[in-house]
């Protein structure tokens, strides 16, 4: 993993956890020509679920946060496989499509969102930020607060 990424990662004192294993019958991510689709993770460390419940009545916004950010080290620690463990084959992250667990009456997934988002800009460059979709869910599996599936370009 040597390489740009790999120094911007250990410059912000993060480190990509160890990839879950698909839960249910599918695969972690496809490759077709130079896009690499990732299924949804969430915020997990391994099998261990980091942050459960939801935001907004269990959790707050910060913490839906942080379980954002977590949940797109996942997305690269997929990435990382993909990509035979080079990083800066990444030429950006072209579209995160995201899920927040909370009530009908939040309004602050786009906030709890920037968690994922700002990480991949930190990374890639802000000029290099993905298109977005967001919304909320009245449940998510194994009750995550946040989940996420992208697309990354790549040479």
């Amino acid at each position: 993993m040597a390489g740009t990424v790999a120094t911007r990662l250990e410059q912000l004192g993060l480190t990509l956890p160890p990839q879950h294993p698909p839960a249910g019958t599918y695969v972690g991510y496809v490759t077709t020509g130079g896009l690499v689709h990732v299924a949804g993770v969430g915020p997990t460390w391994g099998p261990d679920v980091r942050y459960a419940g939801k935001v907004g009545s269990t959790l707050s916004t910060a913490d839906g946060y942080a379980a954002a950010r977590l949940t797109a080290l996942n997305l690269l620690a997929h990435m990382q496989t993909a990509c035979g463990g080079d990083l800066d084959r990444i030429v950006r992250c072209v579209k995160v499509f995201a899920l927040v667990n909370a009530g009908p009456d939040y309004t602050d997934a786009h906030r709890v969102a920037d968690g994922a988002t700002d990480l991949i800009g930190a990374l890639f460059g802000t000029g290099n930020l993905p298109a977005r979709a967001i919304t909320t869910a009245p449940s998510l599996p194994f009750n995550i607060a946040f989940e996420a599936d992208a697309v990354f370009l790549i040479n």
